[in-house]
Formats: C-alpha cells, structure tokens, sequence
C-alpha cells in the first residue's frame, strides 16, 4: 500500500470559534481530514509535518459529512505553534 501525503490525510485546519479556543485552553489542534483516515494516520501525519509529539487523537463526523479530529499535543509541544505556521492566529 502507498504511503499517503500529509495533506492528503489532513485536508486543512478548522478555524472555529471553539476550535481556536482549544488551542489556547487545551493543548489541541483541530482539522478536518479525510473521510477514510485512521486515526493512526492522522497522528503519524501531524507528527510527521509539523514535527510534534502527538498524545491522543479524538474523531467525530459532522453534520455536514466532514470528518474532523482533535489532536492533543503531548505537553512539550504547543499547539499556539502550529496555529501560527498554519496563519490561524
């Protein structure tokens, strides 16, 4: 099987309210990802591009079919971060 890309998995960041609190609060990072991801991938792809140590990945699907996971950063990282390289703050 291929390795996929990171931004094949990771589709782009969620810049929600709640989402930019949680970065702050929380020490997670939220995304919306491909459909078919495992959470696995999600975790390697994160830890992969933005060179992190990911703890713990909670997925959910929306309302509007999207698939959208939490990342909680392991405490020596921050998300603040990687909300930065991305532009969301």
């Amino acid at each position: 099987m291929k390795k996929r890309d990171t931004w094949d998995i990771l589709l782009f960041p969620h810049r929600a309210e709640k989402s930019v609190n949680m970065i702050e609060k929380e020490n997670k990072i939220v995304f919306i990802v491909r459909r078919n991801a495992k959470k696995s991938e999600i975790k390697e792809a994160v830890e992969k591009e933005f060179k992190v140590k990911v703890s713990k990945v909670r997925t959910e699907i929306t309302r509007k079919g999207q698939k959208k996971a939490y990342i909680k950063l392991s405490p020596e990282y921050n998300a603040m971060d990687i909300a930065i390289k991305l532009g969301m703050m």
